[in-house]
């Protein structure tokens, strides 16, 4: 592997009967002279499940890192916990990371409400919680969330782009829009709403889901019944498979916009069927496995030999595993810019001073920049469309501030 010039080290820990010491004498908590300790909740198991592939992937980047030496000196420990997606769960997680397993930060935490829980906790006790797994644009706003930083674009953003794309393409359309009802799906619709402006009155129907319901075969019937032929689908991965799916079978054949979220090829258009989600439009920001355009690319070559070695037997094409190898690489340039200054504040200096970071694995001219005051690390997408086999990106890089 070729992103660091320094090599990096961490396991991943998923007992619950595991228990850390904290080491003696440490300045900080999760900071040893050989040590660096992190920790993140996951849904490994519940309703979202599928999404326990990001902390498999942060697992093995931070393994191959431990096989290669370590950053500075110390190796990264990630105690990765399930929550079930649960914010309960989330919060009794993230009290054990802190106050038993003495973790210095928080990194990726997954889902809107699971980040949302934990934020009065963290407050009071200062703890860095950083690049959660949550489009909400909330993450950005250093006075109200001071110790949590993002990392994908936002969702609001996102779906700024899908309202600019169908105004500038399709001006007359009748608008379908599934949402997931809870903050991830309610922030993402605002932001579709509020672009769309006066044409707001073009969504001629919109429904929403639970991330417990069955299916949502009912909301697509209605949404053919009400003549869309534009469909916006605010959706996690088995709802986004069961969408694309069934308004094929039942003949109704919108422009789809699936919001990146959902745009795994592997977990959700292999599922749905690739032959069924044709012509579908996302965002990308970063660089697609399935797409010939990057074979002979070093970064790609790094990531498929990633891959072979780390996480063998896995679905290359999963977006998630970009996801997570690229989010690994982001908090592994973090510390390394900490330097042997690993206190909390420090950490949080350094991860809202990011300068021109292009991650490998990243569109050409995609960077990393945050700011104490702009604290969402990607920021800029381009427009896909999927081709049946993979992403084929259009249009020029769209900047999402």
């Amino acid at each position: 592997m070729k992103f660091m010039k320094h090599a990096r080290t961490a396991v991943l820990a998923l007992s619950v009967g595991m228990v850390w010491a904290m080491p003696a004498g440490a300045a900080t908590p999760g900071v040893s002279k050989d040590e660096i300790r992190i920790g993140q909740t996951m849904a490994y198991s519940g309703p979202v499940s599928a999404y326990g592939q990001y902390g498999k992937a942060h697992a093995a980047y931070f393994q191959m890192l431990n096989d290669q030496g370590g950053i500075n000196g110390r190796k990264v420990t990630l105690i990765s916990l399930d929550d079930a997606y649960s914010p309960p769960r989330t919060i009794e997680q993230v009290r054990r990371l802190v106050e038993r397993d003495q973790v210095l930060a928080l990194f990726q935490n997954l889902g809107t409400a699971s980040n949302t829980a934990i934020q009065r906790y963290i407050g009071a006790r200062k703890i860095p919680n950083l690049f959660v797994i949550s489009g909400d644009s909330k993450w950005n706003d250093a006075e109200a969330y001071p110790f949590s930083t993002g990392w994908q674009p936002s969702n609001q953003t996102e779906a700024r782009v899908y309202a600019k794309h169908i105004l500038a393409t399709q001006p007359d359309a009748r608008i379908a829009v599934l949402y997931q009802n809870d903050d991830y799906g309610k922030d993402a619709l605002e932001g579709f709403k509020d672009e769309l402006g006066d044409k707001v009155s073009q969504i001629v129907a919109a429904s929403s889901y639970e991330v417990t319901d069955p299916t949502v075969d009912s909301q697509i019937v209605a949404f053919k019944a009400a003549d869309a032929d534009v469909f916006f689908s605010i959706t996690t991965q088995k709802f986004a498979a069961q969408a694309i799916r069934r308004a094929y079978d039942i003949g109704w054949h919108p422009t789809q916009y699936l919001n990146s979220l959902a745009a795994s090829v592997g977990a959700v258009l292999e599922p749905a069927g690739l032959e069924k989600s044709v012509d579908i439009i996302s965002v990308a920001y970063l660089k697609d496995p399935t797409d010939p355009l990057w074979k002979e690319d070093p970064a790609m070559k790094d990531y498929l030999e990633f891959m072979g070695k780390y996480l063998p037997g896995a679905n290359v094409y999963d977006s998630m595993n970009v996801f997570g190898y690229s989010a690994a690489q982001t908090l592994a340039h973090v510390l390394e810019q900490c330097g042997d200054d690993l206190s909390r504040e420090n950490l949080m200096r350094q991860a809202t001073s990011i300068k021109g970071l292009q991650l490998p694995m990243a569109l050409p001219g995609i960077l990393i920049n945050t700011t104490p005051e702009q604290r969402t690390a990607l920021r800029s997408v381009q427009l896909a469309r999927f081709d049946g086999q993979a992403w084929q990106l259009f249009g020029d890089v769209i900047s999402t501030d």
